[in-house]
């Protein structure tokens, strides 16, 4: 065999690209259908002769208001609430609106009806009209601190849903001044969206304080605690929490996969494959990306190429890979680190082409003139002439054999 050019053997390292399934950012608090009829009963006894709520903000620096409906507006607020029990939203939201304009309608009133616009409007998918009804709640300024505060709470997680990550940390960060909560759910929403703008060291401070305020951290806390870590290069002590949320849901899927991903960004190969290897023997590996994840653990591992052939050929049999460069180029290359010339030549061909340059022609023709298949090499060549390679070099040089 012609030894005089050798295959380049860096493009063997396939990116790992271990990305966190993440779960979904929260979504605003819908009103339930219990609080729903304890207040409008409320509404309809009148609020003087009820029992005061539970203080959820028993700490608030705000001055709560005389939270009571005026004598002239308590039958449409009823009317209001009727209509939403009943799931006409587009003429409860009609009646929030005439409430709100009308000039002889109290502080209460308009803020009970924006409340109620804001609800009704984040169920119909308007969540720029639920937002601007959040706004004018806390503009009106008529409820109690417990409505007032919840107010504050669902414009911000909306805004979060919206990916307005700045304009949800701005109120968060006046809802945590003004109500005092250290809520442990509160503090998740502002670490949520320091997350998202990618401010990680901050986040990751105060996403770890909400964890440990919890006597039972949600599995979603704590994958958004490991993101941060994995963002900030502290692999070790995202390792450590993909452990503890792999253990404590041994048959969550998308745990098991970030355990993976954590200990290849830890650059332990042997427990990635250990993790990967046993979801995929349970017939759990249906994605592309998992198997990816899988053939890149094993083509970072050195002597590990005849187990990355097995998958990438087995997700391509079951059709789960897609016969496209990145995977015709890693099968091509574990072929060859593993002496199998031929296959790794039909690999190339189905490779090169799919290649946005001539780097796969060049290694294709490389290996063809190794074989000492000189016009197949030239072909070779001239292709990779032609899309355009780094190092030109090689290919005069192949360009340039006796034929034969």
């Amino acid at each position: 065999m012609n030894t005089s050019v050798s295959l380049n053997r860096s493009l063997i390292a396939i990116a790992v690209g271990a990305v966190l399934a993440l779960g979904a950012v929260s979504q605003a608090s819908a009103q339930s259908a219990a609080e729903r009829r304890a207040q409008r009963d409320a509404e309809r006894a009148g609020k003087s002769s009820q029992k005061k709520a539970e203080a959820l903000y028993p700490q608030a620096t705000r001055q709560e208001p005389d939270a009571k409906a005026s004598a002239k507006a308590s039958t449409k607020l009823q009317k209001l609430l009727k209509l939403y029990e009943d799931d006409k939203g587009d003429e409860a939201r009609a009646l929030a609106d005439e409430l709100i304009a009308d000039a002889k309608s109290n502080a209460y009133d308009k803020s009970f009806a924006a409340q109620m616009g804001a609800q009704i409007a984040y169920e119909a998918d308007d969540n720029p009209a639920a937002l601007a009804y959040l706004t004018q709640v806390q503009q009106l300024n008529g409820l109690d601190n417990n409505g007032h505060f919840n107010a504050m709470l669902m414009q911000a997680q909306l805004l979060l849903q919206d990916e307005k990550y700045a304009e949800s940390l701005a109120v968060m960060d006046r809802f945590l001044a003004e109500s005092k909560s250290q809520k442990p759910e509160h503090l998740m929403i502002k670490g949520n969206a320091l997350y998202r703008m990618e401010r990680y060291p901050e986040a990751a401070a105060i996403l770890k304080q909400a964890i440990d305020a919890s006597p039972e951290p949600k599995n979603d806390w704590l994958q958004v605690l490991m993101a941060t870590y994995f963002e900030s290069e502290r692999y070790a002590e995202a390792t450590a929490l993909a452990e503890r949320i792999a253990a404590k849901s041994p048959s969550d899927k998308r745990a098991q996969l970030n355990l993976a991903a954590a200990y290849q960004n830890a650059d332990q190969m042997d427990k990635a494959i250990g993790v990967l290897e046993k979801l995929r023997s349970a017939g759990q590996l249906t994605e592309e990306r998992e198997y990816r994840q899988l053939y890149a653990a094993y083509l970072n591992t050195d002597g590990q190429e005849k187990q990355a052939i097995s998958v990438i050929n087995e997700g391509l049999q079951k059709g789960v890979l897609k016969g496209d460069y990145q995977t015709y180029l890693a099968l091509a290359q574990s072929y060859y680190f593993t002496d199998q010339p031929g296959p790794a030549i039909e690999a190339y061909r189905k490779a090169a082409p799919l290649s946005t340059n001539g780097e796969a022609y060049l290694n294709l023709a490389r290996l063809l003139w190794q074989e000492d298949r000189i016009p197949e090499a030239k072909e070779a060549a001239r292709q990779a002439q032609a899309k355009g390679v780094k190092n030109p070099a090689d290919i005069k040089k192949i360009l340039a054999l006796p034929s034969k």
